[in-house]
């Protein structure tokens, strides 16, 4: 069996900031398809059609890049999967020690 090397990089992002990460990707994509809507009537000619296709297509890649992982190795799958170190209180050595005599 091979031991892993677990260190605080490959640890994933917690929920909570892989949430807030992925809210803030969210809504700067929703702002820049806002401009396009803003655009579209603002604007006149073929940039329409740019700034249209822009605002139809913005809300699919803002879910897709939102949700896509943060790169970071999943290695860690729960805390059972690390190794901690053994710790042994000092009446538990005290007791061995007394056993001892």
């Amino acid at each position: 069996m091979s031991k892993r090397t677990v260190n605080i990089t490959t640890l994933p992002l917690s929920p909570e900031q892989d949430r807030r990460k992925r809210t803030i990707t969210y809504l700067v994509m929703m702002a820049i398809r806002l401009v396009c809507l803003i655009l579209c009537v603002v604007l006149q000619g073929w940039w329409i059609l740019i700034f249209a296709l822009g605002a139809v297509f913005l809300p699919y890649f803002a879910v897709v890049i939102a949700n896509a992982s943060d790169g970071r190795s999943k290695l860690v799958e729960g805390p059972g999967d690390l190794p901690l170190p053994q710790i042994e209180s000092k009446s538990a050595a005290q007791g061995e020690a007394e056993s001892d005599k």
